[in-house]
């Protein structure tokens, strides 16, 4: 064992388990990784539920319940997701309280099938925001064209967001600039800036991964010397539009009213090929105010032989930036790889909620009552 993520929650970042399930919170599983892995949020997405609701531990009861009740399988769903995430979110309090707001977070994401509709994004938003009735939940909501104004109108409202599935720069920007809109709404409404929080989850192995298989249908020697590059470069040049960003005047106007800076969240942070070292998302993202959220098994990586070596997003531009070149010397469109992701990854989420809600379903079938 190394004293790996402790030395990385001292270089400034906030280390975020990227899984939940009855089982670890009842357990006690949560808690000691809050204890002694210093573990200090956790995220959830459509496609962890449909892993720990499949598995069936632990939901047996609640699901016998709500099917007495003849519930919606929807409604049922919703019931089960935010009873983790509340319950996830009182065991992550201390933490909270102790960081001022800033982490002690936990995630809950929007049904997927809304990405590309505002209106009930933002209605979907507001609704689980007052199911789990907890002041450290995020609201997951996704970087689409249109969850763009959603997070903007979301922020507005004073709930605090986790926008999930960003791959390109250009898309970080306008999230960037959504969130900053709405602080802007929220500080016309009066509310208090100093208890809006947000993350910006940004993807990087994904990007590797769709690269990757382009570099390697390539097969030269000089597109093999690309692999394994993009996904960090462009993580890094994320940073460098954050630190931009979150320096300008428009933003210093926030920050005299004690608002928050969104966060980068590194996400997608569990290695892919085999070929790469199985830590390295974490290895080679460490920089000050970010939030690195780990499969389980890549927070036993690192803990176990992680090598954090201080900042190592710093003075890396001007590489990333050649790195990104070197891609597109190939013939490789940058711009329809990032798309390309988005769009699977909406479509990924939406296939685990459709698949959760039919199994759910088959559940609350098998449970109901025989009339009589």
């Amino acid at each position: 064992m190394t004293d790996a993520l402790k030395r990385l929650s001292e270089e400034g970042v906030a280390i975020w388990l990227d899984d939940l399930s009855r089982k670890r919170i009842t357990s006690g599983n949560l808690a000691e990784l809050i204890d002694q892995q210093h573990v200090v949020g956790v995220t959830t997405n459509p496609s962890i539920f449909q892993k720990a609701i499949s598995s069936g531990d632990g939901y047996e009861q609640q699901l016998t319940d709500l099917a007495a009740r003849k519930v919606t399988v929807e409604e049922a769903l919703r019931m089960i997701t935010t009873a983790d995430v509340r319950d996830a979110a009182d065991i992550l309090r201390p933490v909270y309280d102790a960081s001022g707001g800033q982490d002690g977070r936990v995630s809950i994401e929007v049904d997927p099938r809304l990405a590309h509709n505002t209106a009930a994004t933002i209605a979907e938003a507001k609704q689980l925001a007052w199911l789990v009735d907890r002041p450290n939940t995020l609201i997951k909501i996704p970087a689409t064209r249109a969850g763009l104004q959603a997070i903007a109108e979301t922020i507005g409202l004073g709930i605090s967001v986790n926008v999930t599935l960003i791959f390109s720069l250009e898309r970080y920007r306008e999230v960037m600039d959504a969130f900053i809109t709405g602080l802007e709404k929220a500080k016309e409404r009066g509310l208090d800036l100093s208890k809006i929080h947000s993350v910006a989850s940004f993807f990087v192995s994904r990007v590797d991964t769709e690269i990757d298989k382009r570099i390697d249908a390539l097969g030269t020697d000089a597109a093999k010397a690309a692999r394994g590059k993009a996904g960090l470069a462009n993580a890094r040049l994320a940073y460098q539009a954050y630190e931009e960003v979150f320096s300008s005047d428009r933003w210093l106007a926030l920050d005299k009213a004690q608002a928050n800076k969104q966060r980068p969240l590194w996400a997608s942070t569990g290695v892919k090929d085999k070929a790469y070292k199985d830590t390295l998302y974490v290895d080679d993202l460490v920089a000050p105010n970010t939030v690195n959220t780990m499969p389980e098994a890549t927070l036993e990586a690192t803990e176990d032989h992680g090598r954090i070596t201080g900042n190592t997003i710093a003075g890396t531009y001007e590489q990333s930036r050649a790195e990104i070149a070197a891609v597109e010397a190939l013939g490789i469109s940058y711009d329809e790889v990032v798309q390309l992701l988005e769009d699977e990854g909406v479509e990924k989420f939406e296939a685990s909620w459709t698949d959760l809600l039919k199994s759910t379903e088959a559940e609350l079938s098998r449970l109901a009552p025989s009339e009589g």
